[in-house]
């Protein structure tokens, strides 16, 4: 059985068809990306998960325990927690702050996942009483990160991790996301930098207009000339 499982998803923003019967799987333990160009739906397929946006129609299934119509808090108490597009943290909260927040969600607060937190971030752990909005970019978004991982997903969504960060911070946020899994955590990741979404994940589905157009191996994926034309920016 599937951790995670969408099947013939249709989601609706008023009268424009978002996603249109997208199935997809996450087994425990991997780390599945999702690909395309803005607007594809990625993102929406996250928000469809998380219970932030309702599908119209179709099967969103967590352990073989169906999602759909469950409220996004009880979602994240199952064990299902995003980290958002754009980061959002609190601006005026304190680092620490904010990462209790993420416990909030759970409706629980445990030191040893504020640890875990400051040993894959030390960096957080150096600014525990700065406000999050003097944070950096790249800080912002390790405290994005840190404080769903307050909640003790599950699963983890991630959407657009890298967006606006240097190569270098993207490398690092990308070797973190490796080791989140490598620590148990199963990933869905949305990601636009293609090349580095599909070397840290095991399989990958490609989205364009809200309909999946491949599915395949993250390897296969590198290799396909759809993909390395369209995403990687090879002729």
């Amino acid at each position: 059985m599937a951790m995670l499982e969408l099947t013939d998803v249709n989601t609706y923003y008023g009268n424009i068809h978002a996603l249109k019967g997208i199935s997809i799987t996450v087994d425990q333990g991997e780390v599945v990306t999702l690909i395309g160009s803005n607007g594809a739906g990625k993102s929406t397929t996250l928000l469809t998960i998380s219970g932030l946006v309702h599908a119209r129609s179709g099967a969103v299934t967590l352990e073989g325990h169906s999602l759909v119509g469950i409220p996004a808090h009880e979602i994240t108490k199952l064990g299902v927690v995003q980290s958002p597009e754009g980061r959002r943290v609190f601006p005026r909260m304190t680092v620490l702050e904010n990462l209790e927040m993420g416990a909030y969600a759970r409706g629980k607060f445990e030191q040893a996942d504020l640890d875990r937190v400051y040993e894959l971030f030390p960096r957080l752990k150096e600014r525990i009483g700065q406000k999050a909005g003097t944070l950096s970019g790249g800080e912002q978004q390790m405290l994005a990160i840190g404080r769903a991982l307050m909640g003790n997903p599950k699963l983890l969504l991630l959407d657009e991790p890298s967006m606006g960060l240097s190569p270098i911070l993207v490398d690092q946020i990308f070797s973190i996301i490796r080791e989140i899994n490598q620590q148990g955590t199963t990933v869905l990741l949305v990601e636009q930098n293609a090349l580095m979404a599909l070397s840290v994940a095991n399989r990958g589905y490609v989205l364009q207009t809200g309909e999946i157009v491949l599915a395949d191996d993250a390897d296969k994926l590198i290799q396909n000339d759809m993909v390395r034309k369209a995403y990687l920016g090879e002729d």
